[in-house]
């Protein structure tokens, strides 16, 4: 199957009038899904809501157009809002834009260098660590509209955040938390009464209407933003330089990251729903593409979002049409409603939101994984508490080499190194002699047995000279027994080299017992082989033993 061709290319093949039917549906009920969706996160993300609906639009049909899956449905979403906010409070829009556009170049590189499958050994610890602290902050962001504070400008971090609207406490607008209680109940038990008709577009409709038959004093998008625009707008791009490349590095790539995970993430995910297999590496290069093309029209990052792909199955979506039906629903909404939009109330968009965060910080999950080993639930509490404090790409960051070194602990631990007594049963393959007797070997006088077992990797070198370092006696020949040895590394194989030359200048021969394929390679590749001889080199420890007493009787 080929590996960088979009879905769309090969469900056309088999693309019929049902399919489309079926498609158009699932179109239409996903663009109404994403329409409150687009313009709440690009509030909450310090963007002017419009922005929110171009990459809903541009990215969303990048995404479905060239992406690997077949029901992926692609735009702003949750996971973006703190990184959006952070560089857009420091760098501004420009600088959003910029990073935008350098992650998508960062993702295309991802694709194209086959590393779509390499995201998902990115620890577990570390993404629930961080997507709760991302939930837990775009809860914080969006109290201001919620309870309806009366504040000029709420500063990026979390712990200030919390304390400038302590301090603005009594200016909390009841008409606004009467909306974002309604809205809430609305989002959530709507459901209950119909899943044709999106709760969020309900809740929207219904609290706008509230508000404006009622004549609440509720800031709306209107009153904060102006009119939305009613059109796309020219593609531009800032201008950039060295300086500012370096100085978005870092964002870029945490927006990279994130884009990354989340939509090969929702593409597994639709894959478990529908039966289906998506193409992770043209995903991540359909990824690029779209944030490539949505800062040149003033949209923000984007990537696959889950709920919205759960949506678009559950309501028929087969193909990458559905995805782009999608786009050109909110496109019209865009070009003809837009205007009606600026009625909406703050409050409502925040509860939406709230709803959203609450579910993409899988606080059960959160709460579940700090039950595992205390190893993986420091990581994860790193990572959280990392994401809050200081910076999302400082915490995945951190994160990943905590995890990393973590790992090479456990596999220090899992590999050890034993001396093997002066008679031990250990059968050969079949585990017995032609009498039915367990094999029993015999070490010679002179001859030391050593056995390797588990991965030899740079964390079991340290132990393996260690414990040749206790020999007290020096052997005239020393058997290396590795069958349980699957791998080793260039470390393992430089303590290897220093244990053949020193014990040769003692006198002392090193022979290489049960060495399987992969480290057989590696030393061949590394010219260790040489150093120590294939005449050392031995298929089982019968065959170095056998060896061994004859090099001891001869004179």
């Amino acid at each position: 199957m080929p590996i960088l061709v979009p879905k769309l290319v090969t469900t056309l093949k088999t693309y019929d009038r049902a399919q489309f039917a079926a498609d158009l549906g699932a179109g239409l009920v996903v663009g109404i899904v994403a329409l409150p969706l687009a313009i709440a996160f690009a509030i909450a993300s310090g963007v002017t809501p419009e922005r929110g609906l171009f990459t809903a639009v541009i990215a969303g049909f990048l995404i479905s157009a060239l992406g690997g899956s077949r029901v992926q449905i692609g735009g702003p979403t949750g996971a973006f809002v703190v990184i959006v906010y952070g560089i857009v409070q420091r760098h501004g829009v420009e600088g959003l834009l910029v990073a935008t556009f350098m992650a998508g170049l960062i993702l295309i590189a991802l694709g194209l260098a086959r590393l779509g499958t390499a995201i998902k050994f990115i620890p577990f610890p570390v993404v629930t660590g961080f997507t709760a602290a991302i939930g837990a902050i775009i809860a914080v962001q969006q109290l201001r509209d919620a309870l309806g504070l009366r504040l000029d400008r709420a500063p990026a971090e979390f712990i200030e955040r919390i304390g400038v609207y302590l301090e603005h406490a009594h200016t909390v607008n009841p008409h606004a938390v009467v909306l974002t209680v309604l809205t809430l109940l609305i989002v959530l038990l709507w459901p209950r009464v119909s899943h044709r008709i999106p709760s969020p577009f309900v809740a929207l409709i219904v609290g706008t209407a509230v508000a404006q038959l009622l004549g609440w004093p509720v800031e709306t998008i209107g009153s904060r933003f102006g009119e939305i625009s009613a059109g796309l707008p020219r593609p531009t791009l800032p201008p950039v330089s060295l300086a500012t490349i370096r100085e978005l590095a870092g964002p870029a790539f945490a927006i990279a990251a994130l884009g990354a995970i989340e939509s090969l993430l929702s593409a597994v995910v639709a894959d478990g729903m529908i039966g289906g297999r998506h193409r992770s590496n043209m995903e991540l290069v359909a990824q690029g593409i779209a944030n490539i093309v949505s800062p040149l029209f003033g949209g923000m990052p984007a990537t696959g979002a889950i709920a919205r792909t759960a949506t678009n199955i559950k309501s028929g979506g087969r193909t990458p049409v559905a995805g782009m039906i999608h786009a050109l629903v909110l496109l019209l909404i865009t070009l003809f409603f837009g205007r009606w939009a600026a009625l909406i109330p703050l409050a409502v968009l925040a509860a939406i939101v709230l709803v959203v965060a609450w579910r993409l910080s899988e606080w059960k999950v959160f709460v579940n994984e700090l039950r595992a080993p205390w190893s993986d639930a420091a990581v994860m509490i790193t990572t959280f508490v990392l994401t809050i404090v200081v910076d999302l790409s400082v915490a995945i960051g951190v994160g990943m080499v905590l995890a990393s070194f973590l790992f090479m602990r456990r596999m220090a631990e899992v590999t050890n190194v034993t001396m093997v007594s002066r008679e031990f049963e250990d059968g050969p393959a079949g585990g017995e002699d032609e009498s039915g007797a367990i094999y029993r070997r015999r070490i010679p006088e002179g001859v030391e047995v050593y056995e390797i077992n588990g991965p030899f990797f740079f964390g079991a070198a340290e132990k393996f000279k260690a414990t040749l370092d206790q020999v007290s006696r020096r052997p005239k020949i020393l058997i290396v027994r590795m069958r349980h040895v699957p791998a080793i590394d260039s470390t393992a194989m430089h303590a290897l080299k220093d244990l053949v030359r020193r014990t040769r200048q003692q006198g002392t021969q090193v022979l290489l017992s049960d060495v399987h394929s992969q480290p057989l390679v590696a030393l061949q590749r590394a010219d260790l082989l040489e150093e120590i001889g294939e005449q050392n080199l031995f298929g089982d420890v019968d065959a170095a033993l056998a060896a061994a007493r004859t090099r001891i009787a001869a004179p």
